[in-house]
C-alpha cells in the first residue's frame, strides 16, 4: 500500500505528522516522533520571545484538551544554536516544518535565522486578529525572506476562511494548516469555585476530537474556495479513519497532537500501522487515490420513507424513542414510526447503538 503524499516539493512517506505543541518542544521529542514513523515533523512555535506560561497549563478530559501553554518556553537562541542543529544532525531526513509566530515584525527577525533549518514554514496567526490586510502583509514579508513553502495556520477567530485563503494565496503562501485550537474556552470546578488551568484572564484553548467536525468543514471550505492551495488538516484526528476523512475533505496531509496526549504517544505509530488496512477496507489503493477522490454531497429535500428497523439487529434498548424530538417513535418490542409525526430528521438512525435503523429511500 502506497502511503506517500507529495506537495510543494515535499515528499512524505505517510500523511501523518505532529502538530506544533508540547510533544515537539525540543530536539529529543522531535527525533522520537520521527522514529515513531511520522511522515514529517513540525517544530513547536518559535517567536522572538520565549513564552511566559502558567502552571498547570494542560487539562485533558473525555474528547478534548484545554491548553493555555502558548508558544515555546525556550528563547529563539536555544532553538537556533542547540535544538535545530542537533535535530538536523541526527534526523532520518524527513521534512521539517518550522512553526513561527506571530507578527510581520517577528517574521523579519525569525525567518532569516531559521531558514537554513526549515524545509517549510508554518505560521501561526493565533494572536494576529482577523484583519486580512495585516495577514497579507505578513505573508508578503515572509515570502520576501524565503523560498521555502509557507503554510498559514488558520484560527477560529477568522470569520472568513475563503477570504483568508484568497489573501494568503495572492501574497505568496503555498497553503493553509486548518485548524488551530478553538477559544477562548473555560473550565470551572464547582466544588472549589476555581477556574481550572486558565491564563490570567481565566481562559484556555480547546483541541482534540471535540473539534474534528469544525476542522473538517474548514478544510473543505478552503479547498473548495482555492483548489490550488495545499491544505494540511489538523483538529481531532485520533484514528486512521480520521486521516482518510481529512484527505477526502481536501487535505494533502494531517497533523495530530491532542489525541496523543489523551490516549498516549504511541498513537502515532498505531495510526500509521492501521492506515494500510483501513485504506483497503474502504477500497483505496493509495493515499494519493484518497486525495484525488471528489466528495459527493447528494442533498435531498423530499422526505421519503420513515426509517426501517432490522429486527435481527435491534436490541430493544429504546434509545430511539427516548431521543426522538418529534415524539414519532413508540417501542412495541421494536420501534414503530408514526409517518405523520416523523420528520425524517435522521437522529434516531445516527444514534442507534446497533445500527438497526436505516433509510430505504428518500434520504442518504
Amino acid at each position: 500500500m502506497d502511503l506517500t503524499t507529495k506537495f510543494d516539493g515535499l515528499v512524505l512517506e505517510n500523511p501523518l505528522m505532529p502538530a506544533a505543541g508540547p510533544l515537539v518542544g525540543d530536539a529529543e521529542k522531535m527525533l522520537w516522533l520521527e522514529k515513531e514513523g511520522c511522515g514529517a515533523i513540525v517544530a513547536k512555535t518559535i517567536s522572538t520571545k520565549d513564552a511566559h506560561i502558567p502552571h498547570p497549563c494542560i487539562y485533558g478530559e473525555g474528547s478534548y484538551i484545554l491548553n493555555c501553554e502558548l508558544w515555546t518556553e525556550y528563547p529563539k537562541e536555544k532553538w537556533i544554536n542547540e535544538f535545530l542543529p542537533y535535530y538536523k544532525k541526527h534526523s532520518l531526513g524527513k521534512p521539517l516544518i518550522v512553526s513561527v509566530g506571530y507578527t510581520k515584525d517577528d517574521m523579519k527577525e525569525l525567518i532569516p535565522l531559521l531558514d537554513k533549518f526549515a524545509d517549510a514554514f508554518e505560521v501561526s496567526t493565533h494572536y494576529v486578529g482577523n484583519d486580512l490586510n495585516s495577514l497579507g502583509e505578513t505573508v508578503k514579508t515572509i515570502r520576501s525572506l524565503t523560498k521555502k513553502p509557507i503554510y498559514m495556520k488558520i484560527s477560529a477567530h477568522m470569520p472568513d476562511p475563503e477570504g483568508f485563503a484568497r489573501t494568503i494565496k495572492e501574497n505568496g503562501a503555498n497553503g493553509v494548516v486548518a485548524v488551530n485550537s478553538l477559544g477562548p474556552s473555560m473550565k470551572i470546578d464547582i466544588a472549589s469555585r476555581n477556574i481550572i488551568y486558565g491564563n490570567a484572564k481565566g481562559f484556555a484553548w480547546t483541541s482534540g476530537p471535540y473539534i474534528k467536525n469544525i476542522a473538517l468543514a474548514t478544510v473543505y471550505t478552503i479547498k473548495q474556495a482555492e483548489p490550488s492551495l495545499t491544505v494540511i488538516g489538523v483538529g481531532g484526528i485520533q484514528s486512521a479513519s480520521d486521516v482518510i476523512e481529512f484527505l477526502l475533505a481536501g487535505a494533502s496531509a494531517v497533523q495530530m497532537l491532542s489525541s496523543a496526549m489523551l490516549r498516549g504517544k504511541e498513537l502515532y505509530a498505531k495510526i500509521i500501522n492501521d492506515l494500510p488496512s483501513t485504506l483497503e477496507k474502504y477500497g483505496f489503493k493509495s493515499v494519493q487515490e484518497v486525495i484525488d477522490t471528489k466528495l459527493v454531497n447528494d442533498v435531498k429535500y423530499e422526505k421519503g420513507d420513515v426509517p426501517s428497523c432490522d429486527v435481527n439487529k435491534c436490541s430493544k434498548c429504546g434509545t430511539c424513542e427516548r431521543i426522538c424530538p418529534y415524539f414519532a417513535i413508540k417501542m412495541n418490542g421494536t420501534p414503530s414510526f408514526n409517518p405523520d409525526k416523523c420528520f425524517r430528521c435522521g437522529l434516531c438512525v445516527s444514534k442507534c447503538p446497533t445500527k438497526a435503523l436505516a433509510y430505504k429511500k428518500g434520504l442518504k
